[in-house]
């Protein structure tokens, strides 16, 4: 499923948040591919990286529990939860957060990545 097929399913009045939260997502991780995981829009390389989705008063931002962890000091004002942080509608996109936020994401696969070839070496 493409992200229009996507778009397509979804309520016209969260069009716009969804496409400038997919355009940045998109620039920020060029190496990924986008899908759908768990029903939300994602972007993954050998795993989901990052997923999104539009709800009536937020767009819910799942960076996983440590990508929401590693963060919590830079989260006041926000609504978050262990792998969850709701970005109000009434506010412009925390652009360097996000950032800084998948910049984390992509390190952490890559260190697992590491391990994973490690342990097959050995």
């Amino acid at each position: 499923m493409t992200f229009e097929d996507y778009l397509a399913t979804q309520e016209k009045e969260y069009e716009a948040s969804l496409k400038e939260m997919y355009i940045y997502l998109e620039k920020l991780l060029p190496q990924a591919e986008f899908c759908i995981s768990y029903g939300m829009p994602a972007f993954k390389t050998t795993e989901v990286v990052i997923w999104f989705a539009r709800f009536k008063n937020h767009l819910g931002f799942y960076p996983t529990g440590a990508g929401v962890k590693a963060f919590e000091d830079r989260l006041e004002g926000y609504k978050f939860s262990k792998g969850a942080i709701q970005l109000p509608l009434n506010k412009a996109l925390p652009k360097k957060l996000l950032k800084d936020i998948i910049k984390f994401r992509i390190e952490a696969i890559a260190i697992k990545e590491q391990q994973k070839a490690m342990k097959k070496k050995r």
